[in-house]
């Protein structure tokens, strides 16, 4: 049995891992570490474990996670986790860093986005990013998975079949996307207070999120040139879940026919992911508490106008069940164990 650990293990994605790791046919959870108490029960923190189960959160320690792990899951804060995740990936161990510190390929532009200085970015070059429909070989020899961020996840597999096929414009794309509150972590804010939350719906950091340039960089990989995108996230009054709604246009003389093919020859290569065709689209009920993304587009007969909707989980798609997803992956597990069932 693989031995996998959670650093960080309190949170959200943390809880959502513990979840799908006890279920998962191959592994066994090592250590699961807290920064912000003393520890306790792990199934008080997540009930599905049952009365008996015995696990526990504790303070961590360096030496003692890398002697119970082959794969450590680091769900620490941005800027907090390249340290860490350096470490343990000196130590030889599989590391999966859901945050962003690992994604950005040039340092300049981590540390235009994020404000800070990264100590490790000579591993920047050998971290793969974890968005297993793109770059699916990468992930199978390398011992560093960058999870992508959960706007990203969505936006990305609603474009980049697109661009890859260069049938649309690349200077028209734009994203709006709207995420539960899960999204902003367990920090607690004064935005996501529930009085804040509760009956409204506004944007946020507008032209300015820092999960922009994660998206123009797959994109710019894959049409061999600089792609920029117009990004609004908004924040919905829901727990879990990202709806994206992207605007392209298509190229000229690119038939609506050849639009359908693409996204149905994603679909029937990955999975997780799902094409629901022409003129329907997903609901956040319809991929809430799975690893889907779904997927339905619209194309206006009268213009090169199209519009794709996605929908994911931002927990589990957007970040836990990938981050598994990922590992199996790299370990050459079934894809979808511990994720379906």
């Amino acid at each position: 049995m693989l031995t996998c650990s959670v650093i960080g293990a309190t949170s959200f994605t943390g809880g959502e891992l513990i979840r799908i790791l006890a279920r998962h046919p191959y592994v066994q959870i090592g250590c699961l570490t807290t920064r912000s108490d003393d520890g306790g029960y792990a199934r008080d923190l997540v009930p599905l474990l049952g009365k008996e189960n015995t696990l526990k959160t504790e303070k961590f320690n360096f030496k003692k996670v890398a002697r119970n792990s082959d794969v450590v899951f680091l769900t620490l804060p941005h800027t907090q986790a390249m340290k860490v995740a350096g470490d343990f990936y000196d130590r030889g161990k599989l590391v999966i860093d859901l945050s962003s510190d690992f994604r950005l390929k040039q340092v300049r532009l981590y540390e235009k986005w994020y404000g800070a200085h990264h100590p490790r970015k000579q591993l920047l070059k050998k971290a793969v990013y974890g968005l297993p429909e793109v770059y699916r070989d990468q992930i199978r020899k390398t011992n560093l998975i960058a999870n992508p961020g959960c706007y990203p996840t969505g936006a990305l597999l609603g474009i980049y079949p697109l661009v890859r096929q260069k049938v649309i414009e690349l200077d028209s794309i734009v994203i709006d996307s709207k995420s539960g509150v899960s999204g902003a972590g367990k920090k607690l804010s004064p935005g996501t207070q529930f009085c804040e939350v509760a009956e409204n719906f506004a944007a946020y950091k507008v032209n300015r999120h820092q999960h922009t340039p994660e998206i123009e960089q797959v994109l710019s990989e894959a049409a061999d040139e600089n792609v920029q995108v117009t990004f609004v996230p908004h924040l919905l009054p829901v727990n879990r879940g990202i709806l994206s709604t992207i605007y392209v246009r298509r190229k000229p003389k690119v038939k609506k026919e050849r639009l359908v093919n693409a996204f149905q020859e994603l679909a029937d290569a990955e999975p997780f992911v799902k094409f629901l065709g022409c003129d329907r689209f997903p609901a956040l009920r319809d991929v809430q508490h799975t690893n889907f993304c779904d997927i339905g587009i619209s194309v206006d007969a009268d213009s090169e106008r199209v519009i794709v909707i996605t929908a994911i989980d931002n927990l589990l798609k957007g970040a836990s069940g990938q981050a598994v997803q990922n590992m199996n992956i790299r370990m050459g597990f079934p894809e979808d164990a511990g994720l379906v069932g």
